[in-house]
């Protein structure tokens, strides 16, 4: 489908950027491509969604800059790609490309700079052949990002793949930038026993080096070490440019005195917030793909309701079935909500979170400590980072064998042990969130690294219309 016709005047520079069709990776090219609009009001941004996602963000609202296109869904439902992820990264390698092209020629402006997620790699290819600089868009942390680039280092030393049940523990440290890492805390392709993600992963990154630039969502100050390494790793420029995140207009985001722009669905569970004492809620979020099982959901809930602790759990479908198993004593569950929003509302004092990365960012920015409850992929590496290397939050998978099922009695033990006031324990944990709230919240003010960097990217952009003109 072309874009839908403007009525004005066509603007100086033309950015055609392509997410990969994920919520984990649609999320932060939308959030970039707002920072970018609302930066540079004359650029013109052509968003490029599948059929899929058009429907499911298309009614956003949008700064006038960012318009959209499509192209035909990759697989026919969200369904099939969680069933067989390796066979849906695939077919985003193979399947959109062709029709990606196709639009691309049907467009009235010129290109002049395309940003697309690094694992559409023909995105890059298709620069390449028409002199149009790519920004390869990586959204998840640096440190990721490193691990999966040296795979090779990883089986010249023998630790890929590896039995996670037998070396899970180990320890390794070579390679430049990442502080020593246990072999579990790598991301999770490393030891799947169906190796065709790490076919795919191999083939991102041999064409990620005829990009132009890098882009990773994540922040400078928290990951300097890495990025300190990729720098010299690689001959293009690299920017930190995160929180990816929609933190744009921080008043309605961190004050909610007013509730008269939310829905009635969002008001009630708002009241709700709003009636509890402060710090007191668990909010309790596992991503919006990959799920757990209907097993360990049902001992989330009784876990959660025997410690007594007041939550607010996004549950997506199953929202209806497990208030009832909860009952409403003490918590609400919702099948969605606004995530940014809720995490900085006075009353909500941690965050149970699979751990991924915009989830993570967010958490950050709202200043609250996490129990991390990892399921794939980078999920375990940030864990490390959360847990390990930043102190500011637990693991509640420390004492489980991989793929073991979490019992509601130490569910219950761990939310009222992270939930405890008076614990020395949550208090350090608490300082330490806040001081990374700090962080955070200096990259993307005027002058911090993250504005600098986003400043750098749009001089690149204006340079490349100039030079095309």
């Amino acid at each position: 489908m072309a874009p839908a016709a403007r009525s004005e005047p066509i603007k100086a520079c033309h950015v055609v950027a392509v997410p990969y069709p994920g919520r984990g990776h649609v999320n932060p090219m939308m959030n970039l491509c707002k920072l970018l609009a609302s930066s540079k009001p004359d650029l013109l941004i052509t968003v490029v969604l599948t059929e899929e996602w058009l429907g499911l963000i298309g009614g956003e609202e949008m700064p006038p800059g960012i318009r959209f296109a499509t192209i035909p869904n990759v697989l026919p439902s969200e369904l099939e790609r969680a069933a067989d992820m390796p066979s849906f990264v695939g077919a985003t390698q193979t399947k959109m490309g062709e029709p990606f092209e196709q639009l691309m020629g049907r467009l009235a402006e010129p290109i002049h700079f395309i940003i697309a997620d690094t694992f559409l790699f023909w995105a890059i290819e298709f620069g390449n052949r028409r002199n149009i600089p790519v920004a390869s868009l990586w959204p998840m942390p640096a440190s990721v990002f490193s691990l999966f680039y040296h795979l090779d280092l990883l089986e010249r030393n023998g630790d890929h793949p590896f039995d996670v049940s037998e070396r899970g523990e180990e320890r390794i440290d070579y390679i430049e930038g990442i502080e020593s890492i246990r072999l579990i805390d790598i991301p999770s392709i490393a030891y799947m026993k169906d190796q065709r993600l790490i076919t795919l992963v191999r083939r991102i990154f041999i064409n990620l080096t005829k990009a132009q630039y890098l882009l990773i969502s994540s922040i400078y100050e928290l990951e300097s070490r890495v990025m300190e390494a990729l720098n010299l790793e690689f001959s293009f420029p690299i920017y930190t440019f995160g929180p990816a995140i929609p933190y744009l207009n921080l008043e309605k985001v961190t004050t909610l005195s007013s509730n008269q722009s939310l829905s009635d669905d969002q008001l009630i569970y708002f009241d709700w917030l709003n009636s509890q004492p402060p710090s007191s809620v668990l909010y309790v979020s596992l991503g919006s793909f990959l799920s757990v099982s209907a097993e360990q959901m049902d001992e989330i809930g009784d876990g959660l309701r025997a410690s007594g602790v007041r939550f607010l759990w996004v549950a997506r479908g199953e929202a209806e079935r497990l208030q009832q198993r909860c009952g409403e004593a003490a918590g609400r569950v919702v099948p969605w909500c606004d995530q940014l929003k809720v995490l900085c509302h006075p009353s909500i004092g941690g965050f149970w979170t699979h751990g991924g990365w915009n989830s993570t960012m967010e958490c950050i920015f709202s200043g609250k400590p996490m129990i991390c409850f990892p399921i794939i992929l980078d999920q375990t590496t940030i864990r490390k980072h959360v847990v390990e290397d930043w102190k500011i939050g637990v693991d509640s998978k420390k004492y489980l064998a991989p793929g073991e099922i979490l019992r509601s009695g130490k569910i219950t033990e761990l939310v009222k042990r992270f939930m405890d006031a008076d614990s020395s324990e949550r208090r350090e944990m608490v300082g330490r969130a806040r001081e990374f709230r700090q962080i955070i919240r200096q990259a993307v003010s005027e002058g911090g690294s993250s504005m600098t960097n986003l400043a750098s990217l749009l001089n690149h952009i204006v340079h490349s219309a100039c030079d095309s003109s």
